[in-house]
């Protein structure tokens, strides 16, 4: 298929893009300069501002993607506090082109919307493993982002059929995440301890917080089966569907490093709106594709470990960098 990957030179983009080679697909991308060096010379990467509406034309005009992944977006909830405006306005504006530029060209390839666990918000204990029907309730600048992005999605399939699906991936990380999210800021620590370039004090949040932990590599290979599989206007879950607390993740960690290490609550860590457990219900998904992980979460944390090991050691080396 001719493919369309937004935000190709982010985490999830990057490994996207490799799972779709392997699989025979044609790919181009959209993404910023400053996060597509290194990208394969194969690969036509748009360097467009989605928030400019003639560009985004621009592009669907010369590729007329048989496939598109919206993977584009402000995806830090904690810069969503910093500046709300910045991430509601940049992820819903840069959607609302993209449809719109589908519909002035008459084109209508199958698109994923990708949305968040997050938009779940905080569940009742009842509704843990959370279903796709469980009522949204954002606690969060990104979450409400990435709600709209959601409904948007199923109101341009209503409205003007465009064969839209929606997923909802749960928590995924792995090597080449960036350390503003909560594994990789671990991992980027214990490496700099190892090389003796800060304190062996490990920095933490809430530590008794769970979340439902993917690796990236799995994630991209349940996007692409929902794009072919899924039905137009409908939404999935997308997880491993089990939990793990953060201090079982900090200790395995530990575990895998080579210095003594203490470890210290940040206040400035702790966020007064953490979800205290998420765990996805992805039998519907799972029922339509066959889908499970299978990289084991040993291995993820350890390739993660080793990613911001060889960063620390050459810092300047070009690498995988957080989604756009």
């Amino acid at each position: 298929m001719r493919a369309l990957i937004t935000g190709i030179g982010g985490f999830v983009g990057r490994h996207l893009l490799q799972h779709l080679q392997a699989q025979g697909d044609q790919v181009f991308g959209v993404g910023r300069p400053v996060d597509c060096v290194g990208l394969p010379d194969d690969v036509r990467v748009f360097l467009t501002d989605l928030s400019d509406r003639s560009a985004v034309d621009a592009v669907i005009r010369e590729c007329r993607p048989e496939a598109i992944y919206h993977l584009a977006a402000q995806s830090s909830v904690s810069d969503s506090f910093a500046d709300p405006w910045a991430t509601v306005g940049n992820n819903l504006l840069a959607q609302l082109n993209l449809f719109e530029a589908l519909i002035a060209q008459a084109e209508r390839p199958r698109t994923l919307v990708i949305g968040s666990s997050e938009e779940y918000g905080a569940v009742r204990a009842s509704d843990i493993p959370t279903h796709e029907d469980v009522p949204l309730r954002p606690t969060t600048p990104y979450a409400v982002s990435k709600v709209g992005q959601d409904v948007m999605g199923y109101q341009y399939f209503a409205q003007h059929r465009l064969p839209v699906v929606r997923v909802r991936p749960f928590s995924h990380t792995g090597p080449g995440h960036d350390e503003r999210f909560v594994i990789p800021s671990l991992a980027k620590q214990l490496a700099e301890m190892e090389a003796s370039i800060r304190e062996p004090v490990l920095r933490v949040g809430n530590l008794q917080i769970t979340r439902d932990f993917s690796d990236a590599r799995d994630m991209v290979c349940a996007y692409r089966l929902a794009l072919l599989a899924g039905a137009p206007g409908d939404v999935y879950n997308l997880g491993r569907g089990q939990s793990v607390r953060i201090a079982d993740v900090v200790d395995e960690l530990i575990g895998l490093c080579r210095v003594p290490v203490q470890i210290l609550v940040d206040p400035a860590l702790v966020r007064p709106s953490d979800v205290d457990r998420q765990e996805a219900d992805t039998r519907k998904f799972t029922a339509l594709t066959g889908w499970q992980p299978i990289i084991p979460w040993h291995t993820t944390l350890s390739e993660t470990l080793n990613y911001w090991r060889a960063r620390v050691q050459t810092p300047a080396a070009p690498g995988l960098v957080t989604d756009t």
